[in-house]
């Protein structure tokens, strides 16, 4: 009853607001797309769509409708990718989730050697997700998911890609820049910079401020990794990077590395993929790339 046409309409229209816009990215005439609504509605037996002023708003059944093309075109369209590719020659497509800015630097590390070695697999780099990453690995919006979290969900498996410490960096001439290592009573007086994720995934949070029962005097949220770095060069915070990230980008700033803890605060990088995929070679070979390039470089 529900065809692919009526999910890419009700998608058009939720996306651009009007009908007028939506018939513009369908490439349809306002009256062709007023006609197909209408026949959808009457063909579904349901409103799905109320007008307010030059606007449209879903009713409970459009939302409905909606939620379905949010999950079911991304597959449809991955689908057709990957037909594509076999009609090619080529052997598919992975999609590859990166759910964090250093999982973003670390893939771009690897991902090179892993295009070379497997030239038959194209690849495609999602950092946006509609839903969360692991929504969109049971989703089939992504084949597989770099993440520094290991949740434990039903049929998802991980692999750990890479193992690493955390540090602190502050300027050169920061009160804490010969310090041998960092405690929480110092940190929890400093302006803290941070990328703009949930403060449940803030490591430096979870595993080390809060069991203390302290929290920065100041937390920072901060975009642009560059941008973080340049405050904390000019006294205007500190951050905590991967040692292997912050080694890389602190080629041109004078920034200290403080240990966090006297025993150190250690991370792993994770590959979440389904249960059912874990076997599929290209999954594998990806696997055994990323856990060679970290054997084999500084992180």
């Amino acid at each position: 009853m529900i065809e692919h046409s009526h999910l890419k309409i009700i998608q058009a229209l939720h996306t651009n607001g009007t009908l007028t816009k939506a018939a513009n990215a369908l490439c349809l005439s306002q009256p062709a797309l007023s006609h197909q609504i209408g026949y959808l509605e009457k063909k579904l037996g349901v409103k799905l769509w109320e007008r307010e002023g030059r606007s449209l708003r879903l009713t409970q059944a459009g939302l409905l409708l909606l939620e379905t093309a949010q999950q079911v075109l991304p597959v449809l369209a991955q689908a057709e990718k990957t037909l594509t590719a076999y009609g090619e020659g080529r052997q598919g497509i992975l999609r590859i989730g990166v759910e964090c800015y250093p999982c973003f630097e670390w893939l771009t590390g690897m991902i090179g050697q892993y295009m070379q070695q497997m030239p038959g697999i194209d690849v495609d780099i999602v950092q946006k997700f509609q839903f969360s990453g692991l929504e969109g690995l049971l989703n089939q919006h992504i084949d597989v998911l770099i993440t520094p979290d290991w949740v434990k969900k039903e049929k998802i498996d991980y692999e750990i890609l890479a193992e690493y410490q955390l540090v602190l960096l502050v300027s050169a001439d920061h009160p804490l820049a010969d310090t041998p290592f960092i405690t929480p009573e110092l940190l929890c007086k400093e302006t803290l910079l941070t990328f703009p994720v949930p403060l449940e995934r803030l490591d430096i949070l979870t595993h080390f401020l809060t069991p203390a029962h302290l929290e920065p005097e100041k937390l920072k949220q901060i975009e642009s990794l560059e941008i973080m770095l340049q405050m904390t060069a000019l006294n205007r915070g500190v951050c905590v990077l991967p040692e292997w990230l912050a080694d890389i980008k602190n080629k041109d700033l004078n920034l200290k590395k403080i240990q966090i803890g006297d025993q150190g605060l250690f991370q792993k990088l994770y590959l979440a993929m389904r249960e059912v995929d874990k076997a599929i070679p290209y999954i594998r070979e990806f696997i055994a790339v990323g856990q060679q390039t970290a054997r084999s470089s500084p992180i």
